[in-house]
């Protein structure tokens, strides 16, 4: 059986089409699953438009948040059944003996592959996952929403386990994409008060960051950074996919502060480091997530704690795959979520 998937088959800018892939072959401790929704991420968009910073085994199929329901089981899988509804992590090849692994941060593990640029991902109707990767999924959490537990993950690593966000701190997150907007709210959710910087051509991305109950703001976050004692922010979430946004960082943050870098950028700094030293700022990368902050963000989700339906623009089916990167990409929505056909 063969399923119409979204491949990204060469280096070169533009390099995706829909192929017909054969279902994959499943391994004696996989799953085989039919996948009913799919995110679009903005690494999807960075391999279209050829401007990542990641090794990509071509032609690989993209997509790596998703989520759909068990219809094949490896013989040696147990605690599972056909039916299931699950999402799954990312890291589809992981070294287990690796010591990033053993210490349970297979996701810093270096040999790491995740989906969709590693390995086939979930563009497509049928996907291959290794059991250790998957996370039951409520029957009271839909799909469209479930497929984003990634990204919202990513969220909570670099919000909660890398910046330790205390309530009554002041945090500007700079960048209104999904991980910003996902970033400000897991934020909230911490107690802090949160200011969300961007462009102007990024004002429908901005009023969705409001309705989290974020300020928004447009250009220099200074007079905001420094409003409470002129001193700076707590903290600086860099969600931006530009390595210039590093300097604003710096320049807003309140000394012995902190800032948490989630957003890729692979762009020269041709600036001094300087302030980092002088400010005695913390800077910390924050890369990807692990098994427990799955379950703590599915949990959120099923309460109803943090929803992300506002940053949903649309739902496309898979042959529409160009649409739904492009209204991205242009940011007339802050979140594409793609279905198979």
């Amino acid at each position: 059986m063969k399923s119409a998937s979204v491949v990204n088959y060469a280096p070169e800018k533009g390099s995706v089409e829909i192929r017909e892939i054969e279902k994959p072959v499943i391994g004696d401790e996989d799953v085989l699953l039919e996948v009913v929704n799919v995110g679009v991420c903005g690494s999807d968009l960075h391999q279209w438009t050829a401007d990542h910073s990641w090794t990509v085994n071509y032609p690989v199929i993209l997509g790596h948040e998703f989520g759909g329901h068990i219809v094949e089981i490896g013989k040696n899988v147990t605690g599972w059944k056909e039916g299931d509804r699950v999402v799954s992590e990312t890291a589809a090849v992981i070294d287990i003996n690796n010591p990033m692994s053993r210490r349970g941060l297979y996701n810093l593990d270096p040999t790491r592959k995740g989906f969709g640029y590693g390995v086939n991902g979930a563009m497509t109707r049928f996907v291959k996952v290794p059991s250790r990767c998957l996370h039951r999924v409520p029957d009271q959490l839909a799909f469209e929403q479930a497929c984003l537990t990634e990204p919202c993950c990513v969220a909570y690593n670099a919000v909660v386990e890398n910046a330790h966000i205390k309530p009554g701190d002041r945090v500007i997150v700079l960048g209104p994409g999904t991980i910003g907007i996902l970033c400000a709210a897991v934020a909230k959710l911490c107690g802090a008060q949160v200011a969300v910087v961007g462009l102007a051509a990024d004002s429908g991305r901005l009023a969705i960051a409001k309705n989290y109950g974020c300020e928004i703001i447009v250009g220099d976050a200074t007079a905001w950074a420094k409003q409470r004692d002129g001193l700076g922010a707590d903290a600086i979430i860099d969600a931006a996919g530009s390595s210039a946004t590093l300097k604003i960082a710096l320049e807003l943050v309140r000394p012995n502060g902190q800032i948490s870098k989630v957003g890729w950028g692979p762009q020269p700094l041709n600036f001094s480091l300087d302030t980092l030293v002088q400010k005695n700022i913390r800077l910390q990368g924050s890369f990807s997530h692990n098994w427990p902050i799955w379950e703590r963000v599915i949990a959120l989700l099923a309460s109803g704690q943090l929803d992300v339906k506002p940053i949903i623009g649309g739902v496309w089916p898979v042959t529409q795959w160009l649409e739904a990167f492009e209204k991205m990409h242009k940011g007339e929505v802050v979140k594409s979520v793609l279905k198979p056909v």
